[in-house]
């Protein structure tokens, strides 16, 4: 096994943790398990950059999710009016 080293941004290594943590696993295990997902979907035949177009991500229960559906729920979300609670 190689030993390397990343630079996570906290908010997604805290993610990373308590995954791990739900799971019963290291941090690095996490990591290696997406690591392998990636590799699994990557396209690595390039006959030019621009025909590489982004996989469909499994998402963390294991179903399938377009990337373009994401950013639209995402936008949708953040433009929703928010509720007062009080």
């Amino acid at each position: 096994m190689t030993r390397t080293q990343i630079q996570l941004p906290e908010p997604l290594f805290g993610r990373l943790k308590k995954i791990a943590k739900g799971r019963d696993i290291s941090v690095a295990e996490v990591i290696r398990r997406g690591m392998e997902l990636y590799a699994e979907t990557f396209c690595e035949e390039l006959s030019t950059p621009h025909q590489w177009k982004m996989p469909i991500l499994r998402g963390s229960g294991g179903h399938l999710v377009d990337p373009s559906i994401i950013r639209v729920e995402a936008e949708a979300i953040e433009t929703k009016p928010r509720l007062a609670l009080y």
